[in-house]
């Protein structure tokens, strides 16, 4: 099962206002597994960014100056996604967007991202596994131990990492898989477990001879107060 956790940014809120994508970060799952397959871009969107918009992500319209448009990135983007199931929070926002986009476009007038993929809104599944609270992606990421500390801004390839942890633990708590064995977040307190493919072996600690003998006493004094010493079972 292939899944990509999505998540962009934007000039503003509405794309009926003209407002445009400029930036998009993905991250791939193949069988709940993050296989370090990202896709990121920043985009040129021929237009100002608007002040508000500025102060949730920090791109700024000098930044964008040399980007790309959408339109020289949209095939690598969607043979990118094509076939997969996107993860994204509040899909509605940025499927939209995606979806005004390729609309601009007489290429890729009749192209929707919807049909290309499924798309399952981690948004909604919180609200139906926590109903009447909060389920923005900050209070999520407290709620499933997932350490966001390092985000100061907002940024399209970080949110999508950070809900790829959260939406793992929302939906079984499977660790992740480094690949690449180079992940340099390595050692951070996520709440998902992040080991290198070239760790050394753990080192296995035995119990002692007295440890075993006080062990057996303590399953003595459970058998005798009526439990059962399901350890004495396993041989």
């Amino acid at each position: 099962m292939r899944q990509i956790v999505l998540d962009t940014e934007t000039t503003g809120i509405d794309p009926k206002q003209g407002h445009k994508i400029i930036e998009i970060g993905c991250v791939e799952l193949v069988n709940r597994r993050l296989t370090g397959n990202h896709y990121h871009v920043y985009l040129n969107p021929e237009r100002e960014v608007e002040q508000e918009a500025i102060d949730v992500h920090g791109i700024t319209n000098e930044f964008l100056q040399d980007k790309p448009l959408f339109s020289h990135v949209v095939e690598e983007f969607l043979d990118y996604v094509a076939g997969a199931q996107l993860v994204i929070h509040n899909a509605p926002f940025d499927v939209g967007f995606l979806n005004h986009e390729l609309s601009l476009l007489p290429t890729h007038r009749n192209t929707r991202v919807d049909e290309v993929c499924t798309i399952l809104d981690t948004l909604a599944l919180a609200r139906k596994m926590h109903p009447g609270q909060k389920n923005n992606l900050d209070i999520l990421c407290r709620r499933y131990g997932i350490d966001n500390s390092h985000r100061e801004l907002h940024g399209a390839l970080l949110d999508s990492e950070i809900l790829a942890d959260v939406y793992l633990q929302m939906t079984g708590g499977q660790t992740r898989l480094n690949l690449s064995g180079n992940d340099k977040s390595e050692g951070e307190d996520t709440g998902i477990r992040r080991l290198s493919g070239d760790r050394k072996p753990l080192k296995i600690v035995r119990a002692s001879a007295d440890e075993l003998k006080q062990h057996e006493e303590r399953l003595d004094i459970v058998e005798k107060e009526g439990g059962k010493c399901l350890w004495r079972n396993v041989h």
